[in-house]
């Protein structure tokens, strides 16, 4: 786990480490999961992931994941997966602008250790990670939502995309896949057209395990996009991830097997020399990508709430993450609350330089939005 890195990058470079296959030590498997097919195959990849401790629970509740003091309980929760049925509430599409036109959720929860993590303010209790053994009705909604949508359906800009689909709203799907299986299927059922056409999938992700992805009958209907940021960024604040070089390899890697991809810039921070790591980075992912390439770029800003800001500081109290509101401005969000991001004139600085130098390093890009 990484919690806080010193400020000499030469220390840096000798704490942080390339991101290892996630297993988690801690399987919880409820009762009406390990009924269905999906939640067995899931047993089944843990079992031969080497997972010593699969608990099969007599009921359909979590307990037991308090005890110890809180940085026990954080550390323990993030070494267990719990293999769940997705309630009802989980199964309604929600639209998600402004990446896609409705999001599915595959799991809940990430194993990384992000500091600026923006789970943090989402999640209830201990940050164990819930996958849902209930795929099947996960992915249901999609044909009668075919046609429908706010973002991409009937989009000048993105509407070649079709009625677009967000993974990973609340996990890092590629991160928990080698012992959950449900990206992949995912991936093929949509690629397969079992779902109808003109619809499509996308996520986003910090590791680089693509492998299990490359020969998928996907057919371009999915959109993978790696998290990337500056080097200051991505060696501070971002543990347990792939590094950002061996991400971009990846998404050579997944544009070299056919899957259109693209970029999540996030989150932009404006931290010293903020230009020059950025514009270097640009240039690393222009250097490895071919250049008829299908990519988008998002970039999103660093921001966070009381909330959020108090669930971080629990699990990382000595983190250098700027979390101080007096050098932010208060932007009220649709759901009432408060979150704070950078004032108008940095915000505007920031963008009118990505949108230069994204245009100047990456013609082949599309900037799909700011925020």
């Amino acid at each position: 786990m990484l919690e806080t890195l010193p400020a000499d990058d030469a220390d840096l470079a000798t704490l942080v480490r390339p991101a290892r296959r996630w297993v988690p030590k801690h399987v919880l498997v409820t009762r009406s999961a390990a009924e269905l097919e999906h939640g067995q195959q899931i047993i089944a990849r843990c079992t031969a992931a080497g997972v010593q401790d699969i608990r099969l629970l007599d009921g359909d509740r979590l307990t037991g994941l308090r005890g110890g003091t809180e940085r026990e309980v954080y550390a323990r929760a993030k070494q267990t997966l719990a293999v769940v049925v997705a309630p009802p509430s989980a199964l309604r599409p929600q639209p998600i602008p402004p990446s896609a036109d409705w999001r599915l959720d595959l799991a809940k929860g990430c194993p990384a250790h992000c500091q600026y993590c923006y789970l943090a303010g989402s999640l209830q209790g201990p940050p164990i990670t819930r996958v849902y053994a209930n795929l099947d009705d996960v992915l249901a909604p999609i044909p009668s939502l075919a046609g429908q949508g706010t973002v991409t359906t009937g989009d000048a800009l993105r509407g070649g995309e079709g009625t677009t689909f967000e993974l990973s709203c609340y996990t890092d799907p590629l991160g928990i896949e080698s012992v959950t299986g449900s990206l992949s299927s995912a991936i093929a059922r949509v690629g397969r057209g079992e779902y109808g056409d003109g619809v499509s999938l996308r996520f986003t992700t910090k590791f680089d395990d693509v492998a299990p992805l490359l020969d998928l009958p996907h057919d371009g209907r999915t959109r993978v996009r790696l998290s990337v940021n500056s080097a200051a960024v991505s060696r501070r604040f971002e543990g347990g991830t792939a590094s950002v070089s061996a991400r971009i390899t990846a998404l050579r890697d997944l544009a070299r097997a056919g899957y259109p991809v693209g970029l999540t810039v996030a989150p932009v921070m404006p931290l010293p020399g903020w230009q020059d790591d950025y514009a270097a980075l640009l240039r690393e992912v222009a250097a490895a990508l071919p250049a008829d390439v299908d990519l988008t770029v998002e970039l999103i800003t660093h921001r966070f709430t009381e909330a959020s800001r108090a669930v971080l500081l629990s699990w990382y109290p000595r983190t250098l993450l700027d979390l101080d509101d007096a050098g932010r401005s208060a932007k009220r969000s649709k759901f009432g609350g408060t979150k704070y991001v950078y004032p108008a004139p940095l915000m505007r600085e920031m963008r009118t330089w990505f949108e230069r130098e994204v245009d100047a390093t990456l013609p082949q890009a599309r900037v799909l939005y700011w925020t």
